[in-house]
């Protein structure tokens, strides 16, 4: 039996209202050189049908039942069904452009094993998105090279599951996907950079992004914010500077109470928290003072964790910071 150059890892549940849509962007890609292994996750709905109308009509698909019980399961069952030496993960309400696969292999084929390609997006229907969800669309878009987006993993998820292109073999040695009660993707994205892994973008909208009320990273729990602050400290000591584990954190809103919690249950020390207004200045949060940003020019030793959702606000942080002779990296993370 040949082995196939690239496996579409794609699980499904119930996605009857899209999934045909899904499946014809993939058979008619550019690149022939593909199965497509269909996991179904528990569907109640015609999509089995469907999936095995496509196995029917078209080789190069197989449908799978899922070995366990939910997403993280599937995916793991879909690993380990595919043959391929490349997988492209895939979701059931997006569609892939005809040159997608074509231009995700050749990048990762010349970047190698221990990099995961993605490329850029755009969503629809446009009447579903929301403004917030614009701007993240333009964030992530506009993350091209690998330093780019290594800078910002903290920040969001800049790898959108439905656009990973990833070398088989080694996820698999890597331990596939591990985490159920967190968001799935970004730790696996977040383990694998903490091993040496790289990222990278083709610079072209080569998947179109389906956004609905009913997608998974809308209904579930997993997915909260608290979720990504608790992978953040998690995984922020592996950013050289942060290894310390002693840090300021740039705000005392909301969000650095929730990711100063989290970066506290992970045995950080809280030196204080930056905050501009005078009316917070001298409160305590979380147990440690707030004060003014005319501490950091007093203890450029302990670097900066910038935890504000404020509009604008990492931007002003961060021109703050370089104005004090900081670098990214070196003395500063963007967490938010």
């Amino acid at each position: 039996m040949t082995v196939p150059a690239v496996s579409v890892l794609l699980p499904f549940r119930n996605a009857e209202q899209y999934f045909n849509d899904a499946l014809e962007s993939i058979a008619e890609q550019t690149f022939t050189d593909i199965e497509t292994v269909l996991i179904n996750d528990g569907s109640e709905d015609s999509s089995v049908m469907l999936a095995e109308d496509w196995c029917s009509k078209d080789s190069r698909f197989t449908l799978v039942d899922n070995a366990g019980l939910g997403l993280v399961d599937a995916l793991n069952t879909g690993l380990a069904e595919c043959s391929g030496t490349w997988i492209a993960r895939m979701d059931a309400d997006d569609i892939s452009l005809p040159d997608r696969i074509e231009k995700q292999h050749g990048l990762a084929v010349s970047n190698g094993p221990m990099t995961v390609v993605s490329c850029r997006v755009r969503s629809f229907p446009l009447e579903n998105i929301t403004r917030g969800f614009k701007l993240y669309e333009q964030w992530l878009n506009g993350l091209i090279e690998p330093r780019e987006i290594e800078k910002n993993l903290f920040i969001e998820s800049p790898i959108p599951h439905p656009t990973a292109f990833f070398h088989r073999q080694n996820i698999l040695a890597e331990g596939g996907y591990m985490e159920r009660e967190l968001p799935e993707d970004y730790e696996l994205w977040l383990r694998l950079w903490s091993r040496g892994y790289t990222f990278a973008r083709v610079p072209e909208v080569l998947l179109r992004w389906r956004d609905h009320p009913d997608r998974l990273s809308r209904t579930s729990s997993v997915y909260s914010l608290t979720g990504f602050y608790k992978l953040k400290a998690k995984y922020l000591e592996h950013v050289p500077c942060m290894s310390g584990k002693i840090v300021y954190i740039a705000g005392s809103g909301q969000t650095a109470r929730r990711l100063g919690k989290c970066l506290q249950d992970n045995d950080y020390h809280i030196e204080a928290f930056i905050d501009p207004s005078l009316n917070r200045q001298g409160t305590m949060l979380r147990g440690r003072p707030v004060k003014g940003p005319g501490e950091l020019s007093r203890r450029s030793d302990i670097p900066v964790v910038i935890a504000s959702r404020l509009p604008g606000a990492r931007k002003t942080i961060m021109e703050f910071l370089d104005r004090l002779g900081f670098i990214e990296w070196e003395n500063y993370v963007a967490c938010s």
